[in-house]
C-alpha cells in the first residue's frame, strides 16, 4: 500500500547551545569526521534529501555519498548511487552557477509558480550572458515541482504526497530551521537525529534547528528518545515525534 507521505527524518549538527551556524551564517562545519559519515549514512539510507535555499547558498553543495560500502548496499537494494536532491524555495533565487549544479546528483526543485518563472529567466539571462558558451551552462533541474496554496505558498503536504507517488519513502531534511519549523507545524516529521558538537556559538541571530513562530509549551511537538550515543566529544540524539496514537 502506497504510503501517504515518505518517512520524514531531520539530520541536524549543533553547537552545545544549539545554534546549527554562527551568527554570520556561515556554513557550519563544526561537526567531526564521525558526525560526517554518520549524516552520510542517514543519507545513503534515503530516496531523497530535502533542504532550503539558503543552506543550499551558505554551502554551495550537497554531500553526496561518496563511502564504496553505502553505495553498494544502495545498488543492492536496486538504488541509484545518490539519492534525489531536492532544494525548497518561495522564490527560486538561486545562483545557477555554484558547484552543486556540477555535482553527480539528481536535481529536483520544489518551488511555486513564481519560483518556476523566475528559475527559467534566471537560466535564459545565464545562456545569453555566456552567449556561443550556452552549452556551458549548468543543466537544468531534472524535475520542478510546483505545489502552491492559495496564499502562494509551497504547499508542502501536497508535495509530499506526490513525491510518495514517486517511489520516495524515505526523505532526509538537512535544514534549515525556516524549513524543519514549516514541517514540525504542519506534522510531517517523523524522527530527528541531533549531533551536539563541543562548542559554543552564542548569538541572538545565529540559526537554530527549528526557527519559525515557535510553540508554545502545550502544544510543542513532543519527543520520545530512542537511542543517545557519544563518540569522543560529540552526543548523537536520535529521537521520533510523538503522535496522539503513541
Amino acid at each position: 500500500m502506497l504510503q501517504h507521505r515518505p518517512h520524514t527524518t531531520v539530520v541536524l549538527a549543533m553547537s552545545a547551545d544549539g545554534k546549527i551556524a554562527d551568527f554570520r551564517r556561515s556554513p557550519a562545519r563544526f561537526g567531526s569526521r564521525v558526525d560526517k559519515a554518520h549524516l552520510e549514512k542517514q543519507i545513503a539510507a534515503s530516496d531523497a534529501v530535502l533542504f532550503g535555499a539558503a543552506t543550499l547558498g551558505a554551502y554551495g553543495t550537497t554531500l553526496t555519498v561518496s563511502d564504496p560500502t553505502l553505495v553498494q548496499l544502495r545498488a543492492q537494494e536496486g538504488k541509484l548511487p545518490q539519492p534525489v536532491h531536492i532544494v525548497t524555495t518561495h522564490s527560486a533565487n538561486l545562483n545557477p552557477e555554484i558547484h552543486f549544479f556540477k555535482q553527480p546528483v539528481r536535481r529536483w526543485l520544489l518551488t511555486t509558480t513564481a519560483g518556476a518563472l523566475s528559475w527559467k529567466a534566471r537560466l535564459e539571462t545565464l545562456a545569453s550572458t555566456l552567449g556561443t558558451k550556452a552549452q556551458e551552462c549548468p543543466p537544468e533541474f531534472e524535475q520542478i515541482l510546483v505545489f502552491e496554496t492559495p496564499t502562494r505558498e509551497i504547499d508542502i503536504p501536497a508535495a509530499l504526497k506526490h513525491l510518495a507517488t514517486l517511489h520516495i519513502t524515505r526523505l532526509v531534511v538537512l535544514g534549515g530551521g525556516e524549513l524543519v519549523a514549516s514541517l514540525l507545524e504542519l506534522d510531517l516529521i517523523d524522527e530527528l537525529w541531533l549531533t551536539v558538537c563541543p562548542l559554543i556559538l552564542g548569538g541572538n541571530t545565529a540559526p537554530t534547528p527549528v526557527e519559525g513562530k515557535g510553540f508554545l509549551p502545550d502544544l510543542a511537538p513532543k519527543l520520545q528518545l530512542l537511542e543517545v550515543h557519544t563518540v569522543e566529544q560529540e552526543v548523537f540524539l536520535h529521537y521520533r515525534l510523538q503522535r496522539a496514537a503513541d
